[in-house]
């Protein structure tokens, strides 16, 4: 007879330092997973403490907090007879470490510290602990007083060990571990660990998830196993949006997957397995051979199996059936996951709502749209009696918990927490205003629509009266810098404009509280610079600060079906423009003129610049071989050293950038992910953009 076991996993939406929160729900993921007949319940990384506390983890106190909540999860009666792997840093010897605590009816088995920490993109995990980096090294680790006062134990194994239960072998990886090139899953399955636990606290990110997926389906593809990963869901604080996914898979193949995106705040995954299934798959020649000549793992042992006892067969329990992998495009993930994240936000922070400018091109369209998606998501929840969900919506709309409102309408929901303002000048046009007017009542926003001409010219004929100097856009004769300068005067009066409203419009509508105000600078436009600084770009967060103009316009295509809004066509069929300069009969502002190149091109230079770790030098040699015939190696160099320059005279901008969704691998953001310097000298690149000039007169030579 086989070895049937059910295992859980999970997606718990942890808080940064919300230790009671974060405890509740990791108890509530336990309690679900044991109704299941789950005997193995593993969490996500860092989930006592949520995983994004970033410099707090080099406080003394959220390690008295992580000991303090453990010992109340060791002590919950829900959380007996069921075997735990919990994430919560840990300092030992003095050392900080992020640590699995492994632990069974109020017994701490063992505590398994990572060994290779993430410390690249978005990750800094070295400025706070210390990767352990000694494989199959176990030491004594003296625990707290608080646990010898409710366990009785003074000490347990430290290190990269495994347990042995009555029935199989348990091994722990963190995270980063699957992603290096040696993970410690490949020596586990040598020496006969059955069933890895992957505790993450992985973001999403464009076109990530396959990766991910891949790598855990492969780990055991090849070596053989039972692999169960779990992973933070949701905003804990920061840029990021963790996006759960968690996963089991036996083999290679998967037999249990949760959801990518949710509001839900705790979703568990079981599943049941054989674990003879493992044993015969690993049944080949050179798998023996290989396992003979591995070194062995220290073992911590456990008294108790996770298989039931027993000899006899019992039909009611059976194996979960493998199950195509879900994948989501990524217009779904621009709905959802950017919805999500703003609904955290907003939830968390409290406010009272959102406020945007809303201008009638297409970025905004896309943050108004991505709202819209939010408050879809809010009614299908509470379809689902999510009553998480409920309460949260109850508040956010102005409501005690004791009201019996439910949100069934998301263009209902959105009048009473989305606010939106069309904020005009003479060089608005009149086909931006009715977009934008016919966008805010087709989702439902409580909608302003407002001229700003007198306080433009009130503040520039302050600067008149100083100066005795007017100053006079292009097309009326002025200068490049008064023409420039009076645009900035437009875009940085709007953002005052839009704290102005976002502060009283409440209190307008009756209610308390302040509203969040969106952002709608997409990551081409932050690469380049092409904003101003204090503008509009500058808000509270952004939900479209880490996505392409490129997939903005796919998502809103995607949004036009699935949403049923065809006014959504007429912002794909509009040219792209801040409508800044005054409009004449032979001149109209366009967003790709004044850029000097296409948005689909600032994506490829920040692909290159990014993720391929491209000077300008190697960018143009790149592109030479890509370009080339369609663009000469002239017009490649000229657009490769106008990037540059660009990039180089505006990357002071992204010091003050707003907080963006993270969602693509070369965003510019210098707060977290992207550090450069932000004055950077013109020799920098004029000595690149000889040795390209140099290329093309070479190139030039040879063709003549």
């Amino acid at each position: 007879m086989g070895h049937f076991v059910t295992l859980a996993t999970c997606a718990l939406n942890q808080w940064a330092l919300d230790f009671e929160g974060n405890l509740e729900r990791i108890v509530s993921s336990i309690v679900q997973a044991k109704s299941q007949g789950a005997s193995l319940r593993v969490g996500p990384e860092l989930e006592i403490t949520g995983y994004g506390c970033l410099d707090h983890f080099l406080e003394g106190d959220t390690y008295l907090h992580s000991w303090e909540m453990y010992t109340k999860l060791l002590q919950h009666e829900d959380c007996q007879d069921i075997l735990l792997d919990v994430g919560m840093p840990v300092i030992h010897k003095n050392v900080r470490y992020n640590c699995r605590m492994i632990s069974y009816s109020n017994r701490i088995l063992f505590i398994r510290p990572k060994l290779w920490l993430a410390n690249d993109g978005n990750y800094r995990e070295m400025r706070y602990f210390t990767p352990w980096m000694r494989p199959r090294h176990v030491e004594k680790f003296a625990l707290p007083r608080m646990i010898t006062e409710i366990t009785g134990q003074t000490e347990v194994d430290f290190g990269d060990a495994v347990l042995s239960t009555q029935d199989c072998v348990v091994g722990a990886e963190t995270c980063e571990e699957l992603f290096t090139p040696d993970s410690p899953h490949i020596d586990m399955s040598l020496d006969g660990i059955e069933i890895f636990t992957n505790s993450s606290g992985s973001h999403h990110q464009l076109r990530k998830l396959d990766l991910r997926l891949n790598l855990i389906t492969q780990a055991t593809a090849k070596c053989g196993g039972i692999y169960l990963y779990a992973n933070q869901r949701g905003c804990d604080g920061d840029r990021l949006y963790y996006d759960g996914c968690p996963l089991i898979v036996v083999n290679g193949k998967v037999v249990g997957q949760g959801s990518q995106f949710a509001l839900t705040d705790v979703e568990v995954v079981t599943a049941t397995v054989d674990l003879e299934d493992v044993r015969s798959y690993r049944s080949s020649m050179s798998h023996g051979l290989q396992g003979r000549t591995t070194p062995s793992y220290p073992r911590v042992h456990g008294y108790f199996a996770l298989s039931k006892s027993g000899s006899v067969f019992d039909p009611n329990i059976v194996p979960t059936a493998p199950r195509p992998i879900k994948y989501h495009s990524p217009e779904e993930e621009i709905a959802l996951g950017p919805a999500c994240w703003l609904w955290d936000y907003l939830r968390r922070s409290k406010a009272a709502g959102f406020f945007l400018p809303l201008s009638g091109g297409i970025d905004s369209c896309s943050t108004a749209v991505i709202v819209h998606s939010m408050c879809r998501m809010v009614v299908k929840a509470c379809d689902n009696e999510d009553r998480a969900v409920i309460h949260d919506a109850r508040r956010a709309v102005g409501l005690s918990a004791g009201d019996d409102y439910i949100p069934t309408d998301p263009v209902e929901f959105a009048s009473r927490i989305f606010h939106t303002s069309y904020m005009g000048t003479e060089n608005s046009s009149f086909d931006t205003r009715k977009r934008a007017t016919r966008l805010a009542s087709e989702i439902g926003s409580y909608h302003v629509d407002l001229n700003m001409d007198s306080a433009v010219s009130a503040v520039r004929d302050i600067f008149v009266v100083v100066t005795g100097k007017k100053p006079l856009f292009r097309v009326h004769g002025g200068s490049a810098t008064e023409n420039l300068a009076l645009q900035n005067i437009q875009a940085r009066l709007r953002m005052v404009l839009a704290y102005l409203f976002a502060q009283l419009l409440p209190w307008v509508r009756g209610r308390s509280g302040g509203l969040l105000v969106l952002g709608s600078a997409n990551v081409d436009e932050c690469l380049r610079g092409y904003l101003t600084k204090y503008d509009c770009s500058s808000a509270d967060i952004n939900p479209i600060g880490g996505i392409s103009k490129t997939d903005l316009k796919r998502f809103i295509a995607y949004a036009r079906d699935e949403f049923k809004m065809p006014i959504l066509q007429s912002f794909l069929d509009a040219t792209p423009t801040a409508e800044l300069e005054p409009i004449t009969e032979t001149y109209v502002q366009s967003d790709e003129a004044d850029m000097g190149m296409t948005y689909e091109e600032l994506s490829i230079f920040g692909r290159l610049r990014k993720i391929d770790k491209c000077g300008p030098y190697s960018m143009f040699i790149k592109l030479y071989h890509e370009w080339t015939p369609r663009l000469t190696a002239e017009q490649i160099a000229t657009k490769v050293k106008n990037f540059f320059y660009y990039y180089a005279i505006n990357r002071h901008k992204m010091t003050v950038i707003t907080p963006s969704y993270h969602a693509e691998s070369y965003s510019p953001d210098d707060n977290r992910f992207d550090l450069r310097p932000f004055l950077i000298p013109n020799q920098r690149y004029s000595w690149a953009a000889k040795k390209i000039d140099e290329v093309v007169s070479i190139l030039k030579t040879n063709k003549e």
